[in-house]
């Protein structure tokens, strides 16, 4: 027997099931929760409301933030209590940290996701207004540590898309024990001298994605930090910056690795670094394995590739130890463009733990124009393809 469904006209079909979703998608306007897009007004309570309200319906609901500049202090959006799996905040507007840079420097965060599941930050702009603290900050003054932008803790499911971050006061994006968090589209931006200002950093993380995203900040493009595996990271232009990194690692004795990472596609700018592994040069259990870069072009990057065992900045209470962190497995192919030093490949390992299984394939570095030179301490692997430079692995 025929079911039912089957004789209903199509039209009909079409629009039952078309309302039947209209009407199963609740939308909030934060405007009409009382926030101002006057860029002065504290709107954080009407934030704080519309959160409430999402996470008590049962349906998938949209937060809707209008064109305009909302004043947010520090908010936390918990998903503790929240029973709503699929709340989206679309942003056509530019949310504006407080312009004294002490009301949230030592918060940790700006705003803050802990804890839930299948939430979507879709467009918009946050401004961190970071300039006076990073002024501070160089100034040798006492200063708050600053606020991380957007910070995602032990979440689930989540999506970051076509978001703009600028002037953060410390890291822009933080992704931390978190599982299947994709960022697609983001734009980052703060300048070469601000300090800390990570683009997007990673860590005790699973599945993360980075896609067709523009990052340019005073500190790593992308940080990848202990626990972090199968990361994918695509489609990068890095600049100015660090560099993607992995790392630093090592710090602490008992630390969980990081594995499975691919960075393809990328360009770096005029950065310090291309991509680059740093460890602390002390006792630690840790490990970086299995790790691809692949397709990447750089453009006048200091230090295009480069493992870094004795990582310490500025040479300031420096370890001195050796490096427990193992390295193995990391395969560098279809690397070209120009180094701004004369030692465009540098791996500086442990003395303990030598790196092992590197290999490098199709990978063309010059400087000036000429074959850039490499550097390399207790390294083994090998390599394929055109190798320039290749003072360290041979075929």
């Amino acid at each position: 027997m025929a079911s039912l469904v089957s004789f209903l006209p199509f039209h009909f079909l079409f629009t039952f099931f078309h309302y039947s979703s209209l009407a199963a998608n609740v939308n909030y306007n934060i405007q009409n929760l009382g926030a101002k897009p006057d860029g002065k007004t504290d709107s954080t309570k009407a934030f704080l409301r519309a959160w409430t309200s999402a996470c008590a319906s049962k349906h998938p609901v949209t937060i809707n933030v209008p064109p305009g500049r909302y004043l947010l202090g520090a908010a936390t959006f918990s998903g503790e209590s929240c029973n709503n799996p699929a709340i989206t905040i679309r942003i056509d507007g530019t949310l504006v940290a407080p312009s004294n840079y002490n009301v949230i420097g030592n918060s940790g965060n700006w705003i803050k996701f802990e804890r839930v599941t299948g939430v979507s930050v879709i467009g918009g702009t946050l401004d961190g207004r970071g300039t006076k603290l990073w002024a501070c900050k160089n100034s040798g003054k006492n200063c708050p540590k600053g606020a991380t932008t957007l910070a995602f803790y032990n979440s689930n499911n989540t999506m970051i898309n076509g978001l703009s971050s600028i002037n953060s006061q410390k890291f822009h994006i933080l992704v931390d024990g978190c599982q299947n968090a994709k960022l697609v589209g983001m734009k980052v931006s703060a300048p070469g001298n601000s300090p800390n200002t990570d683009g997007i950093h990673v860590k005790k993380s699973t599945g993360v994605t980075i896609l067709n995203s523009k990052i340019g900040t005073g500190d790593d493009c992308v940080s990848i930090g202990p626990g972090t595996s199968n990361m994918w990271i695509e489609n990068v232009a890095c600049g100015p910056g660090h560099g993607i990194s992995i790392g630093s690692l090592g710090w602490e004795l008992q630390e969980p690795g990081v594995q499975y990472v691919t960075v393809k596609s990328a360009t770096f700018t005029g950065t310090q670094n291309g991509v680059r592994v740093k460890t602390w040069a002390r006792p630690s259990n840790g490990f970086v394995k299995y790790i691809l870069f692949q397709h990447l072009v750089m453009v006048n990057v200091e230090n295009p590739i480069i493992i870094d065992q004795n990582y310490c900045p500025d040479d300031y209470n420096c370890p001195n130890q050796v490096s427990g962190v193992k390295i193995s497995d990391i395969t560098y192919q279809d690397i070209h463009g120009s180094s701004a030093t004369e030692i465009a490949l540098k791996f500086d390992c442990s003395k303990k733990y030598p790196c092992n299984g590197i290999t490098l394939e199709d990978v063309n570095l010059t400087y000036k124009n000429e074959p850039a030179q490499s550097s390399c301490i207790n390294v083994d692997g090998k390599s394929s393809g055109l190798v320039r430079p290749n003072g360290c692995l041979y075929n």
